[in-house]
């Protein structure tokens, strides 16, 4: 299940992500994490030193490993120099799966000890000095759609992706790729304002969209969310003493978690679960196809001075059953 946490800077997507990723580990699930904020907080909030987090491989600085690796011997990419963020897999690409070794995850993951397990983490990288001025951050981020693009995941399998604050994933199509996305939430206007970009722009799309009200304190908090977002409030979450220990850096043991919060993770997990049941690979490709070929012919084609509508297989279905070289 790929499940995305979204929400405008300061919701507590990060908070509420990492705590995500530990239910999940610690109930015994294979778990990738990836932190596609350009501000990186989630190695963090897993329980990593700063410096530790700091040193984790950023994807965006290994971009033409993971362009050859998953170009594999597909015929319609020439090279991975016409490789962009969002060009989709075809005939001879390598495929990735959730629980395999492969020299993306040896390049680019780190494992992460969780109380009662462990979670494959990646990170996007930060936006350094260097790039000030030369470049975007969607070039960053787009390391990021390619492992997406790529990613054959099955049942009780887990991908859980801090997304860039705000509503930046829309430049991209990299929204589409989630079964899940949790929208994160404070009980203010500026709290639903994400809200309401995500449902308009989603809207056409069948992105699944849930609310999970944060720092909410009571009756008025909750009624202020209901009628904001109506139907799409799936849970909400108050204060914690366990998270004001763990951005102390002194986490309890997890078990100790509220049992109120506890419960709001069953729920997100029930939740996305619940997804499985609706995918549809076919909507899914037709999805990456669209976003490749607009991002093509908008800035793809005379950036790379090739047709990358080229690479598109028009016979090609990404699913369960797919199979890739070795």
């Amino acid at each position: 299940m790929k499940i995305a946490f979204v929400g405008k800077g300061g919701s507590g997507k990060t908070t509420l992500s990492s705590l995500f990723i530990r239910h999940l580990v610690a109930a015994g699930a294979p778990v990738v994490a990836v932190d596609a904020d350009i501000n990186q907080h989630l190695g963090v909030a897993l329980g990593l030193e700063e410096t530790e987090a700091a040193a984790l491989p950023a994807m965006g600085d290994r971009l033409p490993l993971i362009k050859d690796y998953l170009r594999g011997t597909n015929p319609r990419i020439a090279s991975t120099e016409t490789m962009i963020k969002t060009t989709p897999p075809g005939a001879g690409s390598r495929l990735l799966r959730v629980r395999e070794a492969n020299p993306l995850y040896e390049a680019c993951a780190r494992t992460v000890e969780l109380d009662g397990g462990a979670v494959r983490l990646m990170v996007t990288g930060p936006f350094t000095d260097a790039d000030l001025g030369v470049a975007c951050y969607h070039s960053k981020t787009g390391a990021v759609e390619l492992f997406l693009n790529h990613l054959v995941d099955g049942r009780d399998e887990y991908v859980v992706v801090d997304m860039t604050a705000g509503s930046d994933s829309f430049a991209s199509g990299m929204f589409t790729r989630f079964d899940m996305t949790f929208l994160v939430a404070e009980p203010t206007r500026k709290g639903v304002s994400v809200y309401r970009q995500y449902k308009e722009y989603a809207r056409d799309f069948g992105v699944v969209l849930r609310v999970v009200g944060n720092k909410v304190q009571g009756q008025d908090d909750l009624d202020f969310l209901r009628a904001q977002v109506g139907e799409d409030l799936l849970v909400t979450v108050g204060h914690s003493d366990w998270v004001r220990a763990m951005e102390k850096g002194r986490p309890p043991r997890f078990h100790l978690l509220e049992d109120a919060n506890r419960r709001a993770l069953r729920m997100l997990r029930v939740a996305a679960d619940a997804t499985y049941e609706l995918r549809d690979w076919d909507r899914y490709t037709r999805q990456m196809v669209h976003f490749h070929l607009k991002n093509a012919g908008t800035w793809g084609n005379e950036r790379t001075g090739a047709d990358l509508a080229a690479q598109v297989d028009p016979g090609f279905v990404l699913g369960e059953g797919v199979t890739a070289p070795a």
